[in-house]
């Protein structure tokens, strides 16, 4: 049992998190090289990076898959998954979040936080992720430790304990202060390892006065480290280091570490940082998953009856991957596994550890381990795969619902069937792609989180070999909600064609679900009394209600933001039934939104604009035409920064426009901020 525990303690499962070109990949490829892992320094813009290795993300500098690598730190194995940053990708990042452990957030030391930094430390906050921060990039011109962890508190509102002091600024920055052991790190250049020292005299008043706030930002919030500084009014680098960590895994503080990942500075202390303060599987609590109707938790426990959650699909050389979390027990290779969603089983026929598009083959993994399985051919995304004699079926991932949608079909008539193959194994691969057919045009529609996201799915089908496809323009994906609702709307269903008849009686109420236009989702409630409608027939009353939201009476857009009430209703002997029920709740549903007042709304995401001073004007000017709502400005590293809230169909091409109003000097960022009433005379696209 001892070594089972030892060899799971030294285990950490991370994540890294950052907004687009923060420097997550470059992190990454440094960590490798640090660890040994790899023998040369991989750089996003020469295209040499293990974990972009899509031809895609070289060709456009920026993550679009999330990676899985493995490497080995003082005695631990990091399994570390390099995650998009960018905003049409964020499902490949709550997939991965589900499965993770802990995670290290990167931050621009000058831009600081960023829309997308943001979104990420959501979606972890989400998930109950532990998190450690570093603030990259402190060689470039304008970088600022202080500016950055300040936005950090501002917007992100975690307790930011600062571990680190730099040595120089901008072009100057050649090491840190580690304020833990109150020492100097300093990288020389052409070195890759850092030389320790004392702490600078110059720096010697500064450290001393940021360990003193650190001591007591950890007393304020650690039981045990509180106790010692009264006593002894400081904290000894073992006792700071203990409370870092229980805060961390408390999600109670967020360690801040600083450097320049580019130059390969700040590196090594990271790794210390995701050794001494991340959580091992052991630190995080069981899984919880349910058998029939009961809820069951596995530990970490390689003995335990084995339980994994499939949380990535891809194609590779090598066959069908299906990338694994093992929360419990052992497989093998050779093993039987059970899918309990749809009670099949399957052989395993190999185990392979991840290394981005290479891989190593492994007789068995353990608990806490992730790795691909070649062979489970019916795993999907969110698959649970568990030991036969022990069922157990995990909560899988949330897959966001798509936003943009563009017709598309192969140039010749004779490649419709390879058309049709490849999107729905883009579909399999990202759950968050959706392929449907139009049933008024016949044509294929593709979906997903935005422009680029779609764009890139389309480039995959020409890549792997598909046909050619012609697309079409994209299209938002419009909802529709009820502005003013009706009370005590009946409807009667009454069938009667020889045989058994249907009869159903429903009066319901419709309303809005909350106060603003914007608000999204659909509540039903019944206030039947003595018995009118039974239960079981309430129950199909709603399900009827859920169908009708499919389509409402504007422009067959799905419907949302309602509250469906259920008063009164009747039956017949012979004649109710479930199916009678729930034909009244979806033709009740629908005739009772077209006496509604409904409006049309449309998806709007969160821009922000970094622009010159001098081209301030034109491009607020240009936001105004695309109906853009500006919500604030400021300046930073001699830009200028406008944040506004833009319709999401008003930003297809706007990068393009962007470059031409600021001769190129001007970038945007985007994420989704929900759905807003669209004005009567607003485009449908």
């Amino acid at each position: 049992m001892r070594n089972r525990i030892d060899t799971l303690a030294v285990i950490r499962n991370l994540g890294i998190l950052a907004h687009v070109d923060a420097g997550k990949t470059t992190v990454t490829e440094r960590i490798l090289y640090a660890t040994g892992t790899t023998h040369k320094r991989g750089e996003v813009h020469d295209g040499t990076t293990v974990t972009d290795f899509d031809p895609q993300e070289r060709d456009r500098g920026i993550t679009i898959f999330a990676a899985a690598v493995s490497c080995a730190w003082d005695g631990h194995r990091i399994n570390l998954i390099d995650t998009p940053g960018h905003v049409d990708f964020a499902d490949e990042v709550e997939r991965s979040l589900r499965v993770l452990d802990g995670a290290v957030a990167v931050f621009d030391a000058v831009a600081g936080v960023e829309p997308q930094s943001e979104s990420v430390w959501r979606q972890a906050d989400r998930h109950g992720v532990p998190r450690i921060a570093f603030v990259n990039k402190l060689d470039r011109a304008g970088a600022d430790l202080d500016r950055a962890v300040a936005s950090i508190r501002d917007r992100l509102h975690p307790a930011p304990l600062v571990v680190q002091l730099p040595i120089g600024t901008e072009d100057g920055f050649i090491g840190v202060v580690d304020l833990v052991r109150m020492r100097s790190l300093v990288w020389r250049d052409g070195e890759s390892t850092a030389v320790a020292g004392a702490v600078p005299e110059e720096l010697r008043q500064e450290a001393v006065r940021r360990r003193r706030a650190l001591e007591e930002a950890v007393a304020e919030r650690h039981p045990a480290a509180l106790e010692e500084f009264c006593d002894r009014e400081t904290l000894s680098a073992a006792t700071l280091t203990a409370a870092l960590r229980d805060l961390t895994r408390s999600g109670d503080g967020v360690v801040v570490l600083c450097g320049s990942a580019y130059r390969n500075r700040g590196i090594e202390p990271l790794l210390d940082a995701v050794v001494a303060y991340l959580p091992s599987p052991l630190d995080v609590p069981a899984v919880r998953g349910v058998h029939e109707g009961a809820e069951q938790r596995r530990a970490a426990d390689p003995e335990a009856p084995f339980a994994g959650l499939v949380f990535k699909v891809s194609a590779s050389s090598t066959g069908r991957l299906a990338h694994v979390r093992v929360y419990s027990g052992t497989i093998e290779k050779g093993d039987t596994v059970r899918d309990p969603g749809n009670g099949r089983t399957e052989r395993v026929a190999r185990i392979l550890r991840v290394m981005a598009d290479r891989h190593v083959q492994l007789d068995r993994a353990v608990a806490g381990d992730i790795v691909a399985l070649v062979g489970v051919k019916s795993a999907r995304t969110g698959t649970t795969l568990c030991d036969p004699g022990a069922p157990l079926l995990l909560e899988p991932p949330v897959t966001a619902e798509p936003v943009v949608s563009v017709a598309v079909e192969a140039r010749r008539g004779t490649d419709t069937g390879r058309l049709a193959a490849a999107l729905a194994r883009l579909a399999e691969e990202d759950p968050s792609l959706v392929v449907r057919t139009d049933a008024e045009t016949g044509q294929t529609v593709l979906s997903g989180m935005g422009e680029l996201h779609l764009e890139v799915a389309v480039e995959k089908v020409r890549r792997d070999g598909g046909p050619e496809v012609t697309v079409g323009r994209p299209r938002v994906a419009y909802r529709e909600t009820v502005t003013g609702g009706v009370r005590g709307f009946v409807f009667r269903h009454v069938k009667q064609d020889g045989g058994a008849g249907q009869f159903a009686h429903v009066v319901l109420d419709v309303e809005p679900l909350g106060p603003g236009p914007g608000v999204t989702g659909f509540e039903f409630r019944s206030a039947v009394v003595g018995g009118r409608v039974p239960q079981e027939y309430v129950r199909a009353v709603e399900a009827g209600c859920r169908d009708a939201l499919a389509e409402g009476p504007l422009g067959g857009h799905p419907v949302t933001g309602l509250r469906v009430t259920l008063t009164d209703g009747s039956t017949h002997v012979k004649d109710s039934s479930d199916t009678a029920f729930r034909t009244a709740g979806r033709l009740g549903l629908r005739a009772a939104l077209r006496a509604c007042a409904v409006a049309l709304l449309e998806p709007v995401a969160e821009v922000t604009v970094a622009v010159p001073e001098d081209a301030v004007g034109g491009v607020l000017g240009d936001l105004a035409a695309r109906r853009g709502r500006v919500g604030g400005s400021q300046t930073r590293g001699g830009a200028s920064v406008l944040t506004a809230t833009v319709p999401l169909a008003e930003l297809f091409g706007y990068a393009t426009r962007l470059r031409g109003r600021t001769k190129g000097r001007g970038t945007f960022t985007s994420r989704p901020a929900g759905y807003a009433q669209a004005p009567a005379t607003a485009p449908v696209r």
